[in-house]
């Protein structure tokens, strides 16, 4: 058996991808949110990781102190195991500049 006579390549590094790197503007976000709100209008748990997705990419910081809640509880109710009320929802919404839309189905 022939051995190759390649050197061995240095291990790739990897970085983790976040969504809310790429959502620079209103705009951006909107459309991100409309897709999931199309695409998966069931996925209420989803669809809450979205709004905080958007919320990191504005600033946890301004949201809370825009929607008048705490950064530690739109941390946990947009995580991906939270259950925001609609209040809470609407509420970031407000804050993030975005409205959510109805259509029929």
């Amino acid at each position: 058996m022939k051995r190759s006579s390649h050197k061995p390549k240095a291990p790739i590094k990897t970085v983790a991808y976040d969504v809310a790197d790429q959502l620079r503007t209103p705009a951006e976000m909107a459309a991100y949110l409309d897709a999931w709100l199309e695409e998966a209008p069931d996925d209420a748990q989803g669809i809450a990781r979205a709004l905080g997705d958007l919320a990191r990419a504005k600033g946890m910081s301004a949201v809370a102190r825009e929607s008048g809640l705490s950064r530690e509880s739109l941390y946990k109710a947009l995580s991906e195991n939270g259950n925001p009320s609609l209040a809470t929802v609407l509420k970031v919404a407000k804050a993030l500049g975005v409205r959510l839309h109805a259509a029929a189905a």
